[in-house]
């Protein structure tokens, strides 16, 4: 069994894939347009000038593929809380790094610092509404 990350950016998803781009370093494997389909989306799906949209796209972050999509353009829907994406790097610079990139215009709710686990570790919601946990990775 393998377990992957989806997460939807509802109208943002190119902006989304730019920004853990340049954050993160993520590499782009694939992205599919709704217009780019073999199948037709449903009538009433998408809004009508959807096709641009991002139906699909996976990200690699580190070693780790996370997928994305526009979703179909309906609003977020509340509920998907209770989350968050988790990065394990290698020293303190590199948490510093990362968290820094990532709070860039998000939320910051535990300014990295030592912890009992980690010897940097701090919790943010990125411009995305994205939760994620920056820890230096213990055994290191």
């Amino acid at each position: 069994m393998h377990v992957q990350p989806y997460l939807f950016f509802h109208g943002r998803c190119e902006e989304a894939i730019a920004f853990y781009q340049q954050a993160l370093g993520a590499q782009l494997e694939m992205l599919m347009r709704f217009s780019e389909s073999p199948d037709p989306t449903p009538p009433d799906m998408t809004p009508p000038d959807w096709g641009h949209k991002v139906m699909h796209s996976s990200l690699r972050i580190g070693s780790t593929s996370v997928m994305a999509s526009d979703g179909c353009g309906a609003p977020p829907q509340p509920g998907a809380q209770g989350f968050s994406l988790s990065i394990s790097v290698a020293d303190a610079a590199a948490a510093d790094k990362a968290f820094a990139a990532l709070a860039d215009g998000g939320q910051v709710q535990m300014p990295l610092g030592t912890t009992f686990w980690s010897p940097r570790f701090g919790i943010l919601t990125d411009r995305f509404g994205v939760g994620w946990m920056v820890g230096v990775d213990s055994a290191n």
